[in-house]
């Protein structure tokens, strides 16, 4: 599973971070050897439907430090795990549905639960930059490389490719006084590669008139203002194979 392959990720993580976990990697053995991995090596959750918890501070409004219990299956394989741990429960309202998060970031003077929960739904924008790399970048194809110090070249110059235009994206915003979300990757990464298509024939001179070009054009790539969810996320009933029956008709 996922959490048994993220065990040792801790190593690769720098002090003074605070990383963000999916519901799926609750474990208090986990939490706990990520958080003293290192100095401040934070971490932030969505909490999980029926956390059983105890509250032993009020932090503030919707804002308690609580006390979890280990469960006794981690005590059988870490018998080094004490029997309750502490963090941090943050109940906020977006949209007006409230949301509850779970972080290793205690103290709430240093981080107020409004720009805890904040930070949490810029998870988001992340998961629709992957989207952006895998189906725009990389046409939704798989790597064309075989050997691993290939793959990394080739991944590091994908990564390259799409900071360097999300940075062009955010000059032309600043010029429009728009948010850089407001402009259409693919039709900007579309534009940009064909404005750079002629250039290892040119003087490199050429590079940035094509591109300062391309920001007088800037209003043919903003997006409509995004749109409220119309359809709540749900998990999906699974199809049926039986096909349904009929009612009998009585006589």
């Amino acid at each position: 599973g996922e959490l048994s392959h993220a065990r040792g990720l801790e190593k690769a993580v720098d002090d003074y971070s605070v990383t963000i976990f999916d519901r799926a990697y609750y474990s208090a053995a986990f939490l706990l050897d990520w958080e003293h991995s290192g100095t401040q090596r934070d971490w932030l959750m969505r909490a999980r439907s029926g956390l059983k918890y105890e509250i032993l501070q009020e932090l503030g409004p919707g804002d308690w430090l609580v006390q979890l219990t280990v469960s006794r299956d981690a005590h059988r394989q870490r018998d080094d795990l004490p029997k309750h741990w502490q963090a941090r429960l943050i109940e906020y309202s977006i949209e007006g549905k409230a949301r509850r998060y779970l972080t290793s970031m205690i103290d709430a003077k240093r981080y107020p639960a409004n720009e805890v929960a904040a930070h949490y739904n810029e998870r988001w924008e992340i998961e629709l930059g992957f989207r952006e790399i895998k189906q725009n970048l990389l046409n939704g194809e798989q790597l064309r490389s075989k050997q691993p110090e290939l793959v990394r070249q080739e991944l590091w110059g994908t990564l390259l490719a799409y900071n360097l235009i999300r940075q062009e994206m955010r000059l032309m915003a600043e010029e429009m006084k728009v948010a850089p979300q407001r402009l259409s990757f693919l039709w900007l990464s579309q534009a940009i590669a064909n404005a750079l298509r002629f250039c290892p024939t040119e003087t490199p001179g050429t590079i940035p008139k094509r591109l300062a070009e391309l920001r007088t054009q800037a209003q043919h790539f903003m997006l409509p203002p995004r749109r409220k969810r119309a359809y709540p996320r749900v998990v999906k009933p699974r199809p049926v194979k039986y096909p349904k029956k009929k009612p009998t008709e009585l006589n």
